[in-house]
C-alpha cells in the first residue's frame, strides 16, 4: 500500500507498507506523513488536502481527526474521474519503472523513492495549475471522458 502526498510548492511524503488500510491506520499515517509535509511545504501557508475518497479517508473518525487538526479537505465527488495531480506523478513513475525494471520488491521500492525523489518543481506547478483547467473540461463535457 502506498500512501503519499504532493503540491506545487514540493513532493511530500511518501509511505510504502505491506498490507491494507483502514481508518486507524489512515489516522497514524496521516499523524506520521501530512502533518511534517505541510510543515515543511507550506510553512504555515493555507493549504488545502485532497484524498481520493476512499473509506478509511472518509470515515468519521478520519474527518474528525483533519478536523481538529485544522486540515482543510477539498470537497471532491466521490465516482469522479482521476483528476488528481498525484496520478500524473504516479503515471511518470510508472513508466520510469517500465524503463528501470527492478528485480525485487525492494529495488523497486528504492526505485519508486528515487524516481519520486526527482520530480521536479516546474512539472508539480504544471499539474496543479491544470486542475481548475482539468475541471472545466469535466463540466463542459458533462462527465464523459477527458484527456485527463
Amino acid at each position: 500500500m502506498v500512501w503519499d502526498c504532493m503540491s506545487a510548492c514540493g513532493m511530500g511524503s511518501l509511505h510504502i507498507w505491506k498490507g491494507s488500510i483502514n481508518a486507524e491506520r489512515c489516522i497514524q499515517v496521516l499523524e506520521q506523513h501530512i502533518l511534517p509535509s505541510r510543515r515543511r511545504l507550506f510553512q504555515g501557508r493555507p493549504c488545502i488536502f485532497q484524498h481520493d475518497n476512499a473509506r478509511p479517508h472518509t470515515a468519521s473518525i478520519t474527518t474528525s481527526w483533519l478536523r481538529r487538526r485544522r486540515i482543510r479537505v477539498l470537497k471532491w465527488p466521490a465516482c469522479s474521474p482521476d483528476l488528481s495531480p498525484t496520478e500524473n506523478i504516479w503515471h511518470i513513475i510508472k513508466r520510469k519503472m517500465r524503463q528501470r525494471r527492478p528485480k525485487t520488491v525492494e529495488q523497486l521500492e528504492a526505485c519508486i523513492r528515487q524516481e519520486w525523489d526527482n520530480i521536479a518543481i516546474p512539472k508539480l506547478e504544471q499539474l496543479v495549475s491544470s486542475v481548475p483547467r482539468r475541471l472545466q473540461t469535466v463540466i463542459k463535457r458533462r462527465g464523459d471522458a477527458t484527456q485527463w
